[in-house]
């Protein structure tokens, strides 16, 4: 009997907890302002938000459409807005002037502006990005900025990697602070700090070759076994 009892509780209380998390739960969204909004902010949306022009909300599934978007926690979706801003987890597909993650961006993002300030996988599209974290996939844009790790395919006109880099690097100007396998591929100026592989551009430069460079001026520091090379310069 004392079993039936505790189990019953149990029930009981995973129910209220559920009807709890329903009531904190809404299908839909609009908002004008903060806390002029059908959902107050500390609930989660699953469904659609239209921020007209602004809303804000705990977490959202769904599909978000308006001028700002807001999330301070999680956003699994789609977003489509003038801003896009996720203080938690992003992951699906948004679309806008800018789109900012604090945590973990997981999708496809293209925004003239690319702010993340954790890690991010996917595709990323844009004319300004900025990554704090390690980058993992694919990156078109006209300034690519990565704070972390890269492992994947770059193309833009700059594109600055501080950490590791593995893949390819294509672009106007290509700098890499640290190991550098794979290609790099430049019109102007090709750098990586430790080069494992091939640099194709006018200039080419790096503090350690294994590889190949191939340029009308070829830098490297190591001077094994040649320093400087026009046209070709190579190590193993």
């Amino acid at each position: 009997m004392v079993k039936k009892i505790l189990a019953l509780c149990v029930i009981f209380l995973c129910g209220f907890a559920g009807l709890t998390f329903a009531q904190d739960t809404k299908p839909l969204q609009v908002g004008i302002f903060n806390p002029v909004q059908i959902a107050p902010a500390q609930d989660a949306i699953v469904g659609l938000r239209l921020s007209i022009p602004y809303s804000r909300s705990q977490e959202i599934q769904g599909i978000s459409l308006g001028v700002w978007n807001q999330t301070t926690g999680d956003m699994k979706g789609i977003e489509l807005g003038t801003v896009n801003w996720t203080d938690g987890v992003s992951q699906g597909i948004k679309v806008g002037l800018l789109d900012y993650a604090a945590g973990r961006s997981v999708g496809i993002d293209a925004a003239v502006i690319n702010l993340k300030k954790a890690d991010t996988t996917g595709v990323q599209l844009g004319v300004f990005n900025w990554n704090e974290g390690f980058f993992h996939g694919i990156e078109f844009g006209v300034v690519n900025v990565v704070s972390g790790r890269f492992t994947g395919y770059q193309v833009g006109g700059l594109n600055i990697i501080k950490g590791d880099f593995s893949g390819l690097q294509s672009g106007a100007v290509n700098h890499v602070d640290g190991t550098m396998k794979g290609v790099q591929v430049g019109g102007i100026w090709n750098y990586a700090k430790e080069m494992h592989g091939v640099q194709i551009g006018l200039v080419n430069g790096t503090d350690s070759l294994d590889g190949l460079q191939i340029g009308l001026a070829n830098y490297n520091a190591d001077k094994e076994p040649m320093e400087f090379m026009v046209l070709l310069n190579w190590s193993f």
